[in-house]
């Protein structure tokens, strides 16, 4: 049986999309890529002006629901919380590297990087962290692919006068780019990473790392695609995805906001790291919180376990005035 993938059209989204099919790939069933273009793909502007989490996922969401596709992958953290009833998230794969990574000038770490360097990022929860752990630092918001903005840091142009960078884009007006390193990775661009930043210093965004194959409810019950996806799925994976994006959903917060978040699953213990900063890094709020659960295949009970963590820390953040920092319902809504 042949299926279509739906993808977004960067050099990223398709490499993973391609990394998706063929391990899903068997005799029973092929699968070829389409794709597909979203308004976070064509619009200029910051993400969070955009509207934040949803700005690349929503064309695609709407080609599996109009049967254009028969599923889509996604980067997780790209989508937002709220599920839409015409669709599952049908297998999400082993997780790659959670961590940011820091793609400096002259070799420079987050502690060696000079006083007032130009860093770039597009996402208010970097640039809350950075700030909070080196506030002396100028933030620049960039746009653009994994190659248009590598070409922006100081010494790496000349790597990428061949790349699919961004046509007049600027090029080595900065000291630095933060980006994630499973993007990184998954394009064989590891050299370009000066510091993979660990997350005791600097939480990922709920869900990095982390790739989603969504499907319709139909095509849930398609007995070769479901054995794809079931060889795809990973247990861990899951679980640590499910109670990221219960502390999204409770929180209401998408990548608008300067919210951090990572569960990780190991010898029968999820375990949940929250923060959120203030936009300048002058205020951090970090909360945490463990379950047990024993598992060697997600089951309604351990979801319900893990989406009960990722609640639990949510409302730590939440009673303790996230809402005055950027992230969670406005007072009174609750």
């Amino acid at each position: 049986m042949a299926y279509r993938i739906g993808t977004r059209g960067s050099a990223l989204a398709t490499t993973q999309t391609q990394w998706a099919a063929d391990a899903m790939s068997s005799e029973d069933a092929v699968f070829e890529q389409v794709i597909i273009t979203t308004k976070g793909d064509v619009t200029t502007g910051s993400l969070a002006n955009l509207g934040g989490t949803g700005v690349f996922a929503t064309a695609l969401r709407q080609a599996v629901i109009n049967q254009e596709v028969d599923m889509a992958v996604h980067s997780l953290k790209d989508l937002p919380a709220k599920q839409p009833p015409e669709l599952r998230i049908a297998a999400i794969p082993e997780r790659a590297d959670v961590r940011d990574a820091l793609c400096a000038s002259n070799g420079w770490t987050l502690e060696t990087l000079p006083t007032g360097a130009r860093i770039g990022t597009g996402s208010p929860r970097r640039v809350g962290q950075l700030l909070a752990l080196r506030p002396d630092l100028e933030l620049v918001d960039i746009r653009g692919n994994v190659h248009t903005r590598l070409a922006r840091v100081a010494g790496y142009e000349q790597h990428h006068d061949n790349a699919p960078a961004a046509a007049g884009s600027p090029k080595g007006d900065l000291d630095a780019v933060v980006l994630a390193c499973a993007g990184l990775d998954r394009l064989e661009l590891q050299w370009a990473i000066t510091e993979r930043i660990d997350s005791a210093s600097m939480l990922p965004a709920p869900g990095q790392g982390s790739l989603a194959v969504e499907v319709s409810a139909e095509h849930a019950l398609d007995a070769p695609l479901a054995a794809a996806l079931d060889n795809l799925e990973q247990a861990g994976a899951r679980l640590e995805a499910t109670a990221e994006r219960a502390l999204l959903e409770t929180l209401e917060a998408g990548c608008a906001a300067p919210l951090g978040g990572l569960a990780r699953y190991s010898n029968g213990t999820l375990h949940m790291d929250a923060i959120v900063t203030a936009m300048d890094g002058s205020k951090t709020m970090r909360r945490e919180a463990s379950t047990s659960i024993e598992v060697e295949a997600v089951t309604d009970a351990t979801r319900e376990t893990a989406y009960a963590l990722g609640v639990e820390v949510a409302n730590m953040l939440i009673a303790d005035g996230a809402d005055l920092l950027g992230a969670g319902p406005p007072r009174g809504t609750r």
